[in-house]
């Protein structure tokens, strides 16, 4: 059976995640915001996200502050840099002759995120025949502001199960969960068996459960169905 003590609190929030030097946002879950902000992105999903406390997937303090929080209360987190993406790195900053960019159609311009061999980083200056690209994590040497409201505490158990492989996948649409002896079932969606991204997250997903449900064992069930025929039309 599950042990009560051992089951996680698992929560919806919403954040605003701002660089405290300059006060600008640089993440939120809410839509509207991020569009105020110049930062909308039409591929992301805006919208309360799931969160597992003591799951240690965000900055501890965060984690601390949202174990105690109020749900529709928000609440405001400063997170030192050396806490968060740490300082910056000078030996990260470097110089490329331009035509580098030019042999991938790239024209350089300062703040362009660019991908160089296996490292992503921003262009801080170009001219001269010579660009300089910051390959530090873009949060690297500054404190961050997080403000975050709790809109829900998650109590039903399949909702619990289907908030942590949202937290995991991205997505739990068409999941189904069951919570036999002591321990969980997932029943698979058709579109999890041709998903490349899927064994990956597989991983995480059991761990979590694990974790949000106090039990050893997490079992995955795949239903192949031989597609019924349609019957020739009654002449």
């Amino acid at each position: 059976m599950m042990a009560d003590n051992d089951v996680k609190k698992i929560i919806r929030m919403d954040y605003k995640a701002y660089l405290a030097d300059t006060d600008k946002l640089y993440d939120t879950t809410n839509e509207e915001v991020a569009k105020e902000a110049n930062i909308y992105n039409e591929k992301f999903t805006y919208a309360p996200m799931a969160y597992i406390i003591g799951s240690g997937d965000l900055f501890p303090a965060l984690d601390d502050a949202l174990s105690s929080a109020e749900i529709g209360k928000e609440i405001e987190v400063l997170i030192p840099s050396e806490d968060a993406a740490g300082a910056k790195n000078p030996k990260l900053v470097e110089v490329f002759p331009v035509r580098e960019f030019h042999r991938q159609e790239i024209a350089p311009y300062p703040g362009l995120q660019v991908t160089l061999g296996n490292r992503s980083g921003t262009v801080l200056s170009a001219g001269a025949g010579r660009v300089k690209v910051d390959f530090n994590n873009p949060l690297a040497g500054h404190d961050l502001i997080y403000k975050m409201t709790v809109t829900e505490v998650i109590e039903d158990q399949s909702e619990k199960a289907k908030a942590v492989v949202e937290s995991a996948f991205g997505e739990s649409e068409g999941f189904a969960f069951s919570f036999p002896d002591g321990r969980v079932t997932v029943t698979l969606p058709d579109l999890i068996k041709f998903n490349t991204e899927w064994p990956l997250a597989k991983f995480k997903v059991v761990q979590n459960l694990r974790s949000a449900f106090g039990v050893d064992t997490v079992e995955f069930i795949e239903v192949w169905t031989v597609p019924k025929k349609e019957k020739d039309p009654v002449e």
